[in-house]
């Protein structure tokens, strides 16, 4: 952006200074809104070079998640009328 500006600047003040002009007698209008005009465009102009590059917002990391870890195993004997087995269990930390 800051590039741009001071491009744009350079081209306009290039055209002004190579426009033509006449020599005629006036009663200074148009001396008065040239300065005005420059002043305005040199404060837009540095208001544009001078300004802070954007800022944008980073999210904050999600919080930690606690994972348990979790395995099978064999319980203990149970006896279900016909034999005894070791059940499947699971057990977490």
């Amino acid at each position: 952006m800051k590039r741009t500006a001071i491009v744009c600047g350079a081209v306009a003040v290039v055209l002004a200074c190579a426009a033509p002009h006449e020599a005629a007698a006036g009663d200074g209008n148009g001396f008065a809104a040239g300065l005005i005009g420059g002043l305005a465009a040199g404060t837009l102009f540095g208001i544009a070079a001078s300004s802070p590059p954007p800022v944008y917002y980073v999210a904050p990391p999600p919080p930690p998640v606690y994972v348990a870890s979790c395995y099978w195993t064999r319980g203990s004997p149970v006896w279900n009328g016909y034999h005894w087995y070791r059940p499947r269990i699971q057990v977490c930390d």
